[in-house]
Formats: C-alpha cells, sequence, structure tokens
C-alpha cells in the first residue's frame, strides 16, 4: 500500500484538490491544505526528508516579492476610478447618438465603448455594471429584445479580460514566466477581432430579427446643427484627417504592429483634440465654428480614455515603461480625469481603495495557496506526471491545443479565472513548451478560453454582476412612463449562449492564425543562428624566415 501511494501520488494528489474545490472550499484554502496534507503524507511514508516543508517560507516571500503582480492593484484602483468618474457614461451617450437611427445602433455603441473600457479599465466588474446600469434600460425603453440586450452588455465587458491592460494576461505571463508586454502586445490584435465579431453578431441579428435590435427614433437624437443635419460629414472628415495626421508622423518609423498603431493613435487624437478646441474657441469668441456639435462631442469625449490608452499601453509597447509603472501612470491619469470632472472625493478615492485592497489580497492568498500546492506537488514529481501525460496525445501540438482548451472549458464552469491561472497554468505550460508552443501564443489562446468562465451559465460572475443592476420587478420607464416588465434571469443566460459560442470561435481562430499574436516578434530577428556561417577568406602569406639566432 505504501509503494502504491508513494508512485501514485500526484494523481491521487490532484484527484484531492478537484474533489475538495467542487466541495465548495475557497481555493486559497484549498490549495493549501490539500499542499501541506499531502507535505506531511509525504514526510511520514519517507518520501520527503523532515525538512521538506522549511522551503515554504522562502516560496512565500517570493510572492511577496514579485514586482510583475504590482501591476495588479494599480490597474485595479485605476478602473475602478474610472467607473465612478462618469466617463462610461459619457461614451455610452454619446457613441450612441453617434449610430443614431441605425438599426442595432445601441448594441454597435455597447461593444464599442466595451472595448475602449477594456482597454482603460481592465476590470469587468466595473465595464459590465457601468455599461448594464446606463444602457440597459435605454435598450429596453426602445424596445431591444431583452436576451439581445443582455447578452451584448455581460459580454462587451468581458473584453476587459482579453485586451490588454487585463489583469488575467498579467497573471497569466508571469505565471508562464514571460514578459507581461509581449502578453500585452500579442493579445491586443485578438482582443480587437473579438469585439469586431461581437459586432459581426449584432448585425447578423438585425437582419435575420429586425425588431430585436431597432434604431433609435429620430426625435431621440440629440446634437443637431441649425438646419436640422446631424453633422456627421464633418465627423467624418475630422476622423479622416486625424487618421491621415497619425500615418504622417509615423510613415518614417521603424515601429511595427502595435506599437505602430497606438503610436499613430495618439498623434491622430492630439490633432483631434487640437482642432476640436480651435473649433470651441472660435466658436466662443466670434460665434463661428468648422466642426459639428456631433463632431466637437465625440472628440472631446473620445480623447481622454484614448489618451490613457497611450499613457498606460503606448508606454508599454515602445519600452519607456513597465507594466507596473504603466499601471502606476494609468491611476493617476484616472485621478486626474476625475477631478478634471470634478467627480473626485474623498468618498470615491476610499471606496476605490477599499475594493482594490480586497481584490489584491484576495489574489494573493490564492498564489500563496497556489505555492504551499505546487511545493508539494512537483517534489512528487506531479509536473512530470502532466508533462508525460499531455505530451503523449496524439495530434502534437493540434491536438495539445485542443484538449487542453476543452479542459480549460470545462472547468471554467467551476473556477473563475484566477483561479484557473494559479491552479492550471503552472501545469500546461512546461508541457507547451516542451512541444515547441509559443508561450505568449498559448496564453493569449488560454486567455481567451478562460474569458467564457465570466459567461458561462450558471455561475459567470458577468452574468452575477448584471443581473444585480438588471430590473428585478416591474418600474415605470422614467422618460417615455410605460409601465416596462424586468429582466429574468433566465433571459440573461440564454444571451449569453451565442456569445460563449463567439468566444469559442475566437480561440479556433487564434489557434488557425497564430500570426495574430506572433506578431510581437515582428521586432526581432528571424534569422536562425545555426544557419549562420562565417566565412574567412584565405590569404596567402610569405614564408617566415627568422634566420639562425643572433650572437
Amino acid at each position: 500500500m505504501t509503494a502504491f501511494l508513494i508512485s501514485n501520488m500526484a494523481p491521487i494528489m490532484f484527484a484531492s484538490l478537484v474533489i475538495v474545490l467542487l466541495l465548495g472550499y475557497p481555493a486559497a484554502f484549498s490549495l493549501g491544505a490539500v499542499g501541506l496534507i499531502y507535505a506531511l503524507v509525504g514526510i511520514g511514508l519517507g518520501q520527503f526528508q523532515p525538512d521538506f516543508l522549511q522551503a515554504l517560507p522562502e516560496r512565500v516571500y517570493g510572492v511577496m516579492n514579485n514586482d510583475t503582480l504590482l501591476a495588479i492593484p494599480f490597474f485595479t484602483f485605476m478602473g475602478l476610478v474610472l467607473e465612478r468618474s462618469g466617463m462610461a457614461e459619457d461614451l455610452l451617450d454619446t457613441i450612441g447618438q453617434l449610430f443614431g437611427t441605425i438599426r442595432g445602433g445601441l448594441a454597435y455603441a455597447v461593444v464599442f465603448v466595451g472595448a475602449l473600457l477594456a482597454a482603460t479599465t481592465g476590470v469587468v466588474a466595473a465595464s459590465v455594471i457601468s455599461m448594464g446600469l446606463i444602457s440597459l434600460p435605454i435598450m429596453l425603453r426602445y424596445g431591444y429584445d431583452r436576451r439581445m440586450a443582455a447578452g451584448i452588455i455581460a459580454a462587451s465587458g468581458t473584453l476587459a479580460q482579453i485586451i490588454p491592460p487585463s489583469l488575467v494576461l498579467i497573471v497569466m505571463a508571469d505565471q508562464l514566466g514571460k514578459s507581461v508586454g509581449d502578453m500585452y502586445e500579442g493579445a491586443f490584435i485578438p482582443g480587437l477581432v473579438l469585439a469586431g465579431l461581437y459586432a459581426g453578431y449584432s448585425f447578423l441579428v438585425t437582419l435575420i430579427f429586425p425588431k430585436a435590435a431597432p434604431g433609435l427614433p429620430a426625435d431621440a437624437i440629440g446634437f443637431r446643427e441649425k438646419d436640422g443635419s446631424r453633422g456627421l460629414l464633418s465627423l467624418g472628415a475630422l476622423f479622416l484627417a486625424s487618421c491621415v495626421f497619425g500615418w504622417f508622423m509615423m510613415r518614417n518609423s521603424d515601429t511595427h504592429g502595435a506599437d505602430f498603431v497606438v503610436l499613430s493613435m495618439f498623434n491622430g487624437i492630439v490633432f483631434a483634440f487640437f482642432v476640436a478646441v480651435l473649433n470651441w474657441i472660435l466658436d466662443k469668441l466670434t460665434g463661428f465654428r468648422f466642426l459639428s456639435q456631433m463632431a466637437q462631442q465625440t472628440t472631446f469625449v473620445m480623447v481622454p480614455p484614448l489618451f490613457l490608452i497611450f499613457l498606460v499601453l503606448g508606454t508599454i509597447f515602445i519600452g519607456v515603461a513597465t507594466p507596473t509603472e504603466g499601471g502606476a501612470m494609468g491611476a493617476a491619469g484616472a485621478l486626474i480625469l476625475g477631478a478634471i470632472k470634478r467627480r473626485l472625493n474623498w468618498d470615491l478615492i476610499r471606496q476605490a481603495t477599499e475594493s482594490t485592497a480586497k481584490l489584491s489580497a484576495f489574489v494573493v492568498f490564492i498564489l500563496v495557496g497556489a505555492r504551499v500546492f505546487s511545493l508539494t506537488f512537483y517534489g512528487v514529481n506531479g509536473h512530470v506526471w502532466v508533462e508525460n501525460l499531455l505530451t503523449s496525445l496524439p495530434g502534437g501540438q493540434i491536438g495539445f491545443l485542443i484538449f487542453v482548451n476543452a479542459f480549460v472549458f470545462v472547468l471554467a464552469f467551476f473556477l473563475d479565472f484566477f483561479e484557473l491561472a494559479f491552479i492550471v497554468i503552472p501545469l500546461l505550460g512546461p508541457a507547451a513548451e516542451h512541444l515547441g508552443i509559443d508561450l505568449i501564443w498559448f496564453g493569449v489562446i488560454l486567455g481567451v478560453n478562460m474569458q467564457t468562465s465570466f459567461m458561462h451559465p450558471p455561475f459567470g460572475f458577468a452574468l452575477f454582476y448584471l443581473r444585480s443592476v438588471a430590473p428585478k420587478e416591474p418600474y415605470t420607464d422614467r422618460v417615455t412612463g410605460k409601465r416596462m416588465e424586468p429582466v429574468t434571469t433566465g433571459q440573461i443566460y440564454w444571451g449569453a449562449v451565442p456569445f460563449v459560442v463567439i468566444q469559442i470561435i475566437m480561440v479556433l481562430l487564434v489557434i488557425a492564425f497564430p500570426a495574430m499574436v506572433m506578431h510581437y516578434k515582428g521586432g526581432l530577428s528571424t534569422v536562425d543562428p545555426n544557419s549562420i556561417k562565417i566565412e574567412v577568406p584565405q590569404i596567402d602569406l610569405p614564408p617566415l624566415d627568422f634566420g639562425p639566432p643572433k650572437q
């Protein structure tokens, strides 16, 4: 019996952890308890030395001394301050007006704003709650299908999971031993493509079920000119001029990929902001304006989050700042934006600080528990057992990726993304590296997959966040005065299903087209060092004659 336990300690230990987690115990304490219990069992069986656990304090101190994880409280604080600064409200109101009478316009606005909030906050809860409070009543007011409205809000909020500066990408990079900047750059395009798939689904819904996503009535559209026009031509001209200016400033640059996009965007928004300010000054002084109200309002609303994106991501991508420093600048920028909007007060800072401390403590406790578990699991050669199990799968790299993604998808029904990142990723990373899989590509694939953990009925956190702000009882709309029916939990769950399917499709797309991620290597040499041959030309030299030694 002793020999059987010693030889099979790794699978028994892993199965015990799964059982304890399924019983509902907190992940941090489950990991720590299973690790300690089996460490004592191993010592009792003679598998470990009696001083085996003396390595534990050093591993726990390594968690506390990890500079990369400092970025988590900074980005969390930034997102919570922005949530309360009114930025989401201004964005949704203006972008909703911009799409106007287009069928499905509010759905497009929610996806667009969700992507912007994801690139500034990095916190799913902040995005889902903000858009649920602001846009859900408007969508219900104008006749949107409740499943469509709930699904598009929850899914757009989860874009904060994959679009940098995502918190899970920080943890993923740390667990895989890779650069957070590379992980951010690799996830940039897949995040934008996923947002495009959400918008594409909304477009299909408007074609097949026109009544599910109607456009706004004409009398609900504001920001009109004196002649009654909406001024979209002026906005289009400003957008085109900003794009041309951004490209012109970067035409001779050696940057590539996401770096080029972010820096071009920065130059473009500086140009647009300067033009909008000049238009505002002329209007105040002379009454003359060359931009429409819609163009000016859109510019003033869009510039702050776009500038914050550059402040955070741009400085990381171009190598000026580390992710921790970028998060610190983002937190400072969020405070400045809150002060400019006159919504910054002591109560807001206190609430954001308390929420940041709770989330940071939650992450650190899980990581400490994971360190305790991994100490024992590695001691029984569990990593070797997992690696041999995974590398022996049929199909090579593709077979491995399909199995791993199916495995993570099922686990996401029961575990959230932090628990998945700390428990599963350290076991999968060595096997992926052994098979020659790029770990940044692997991390982005799993990041998209783990995004489904927010959308899985019945335990998806995004669904819970939306449920907390969606109307539970019949209510009277404050604008129309009509009696409105509530949004049921079943409608929220059914609305999430199509977007879970879209996320699975996105996983397959990233696997099929690795160039979406691998562009992060674009600045590096692609020459194989083993193929380099150095040939030294032969030089004919006259023979040397030293002669007899001198007397």
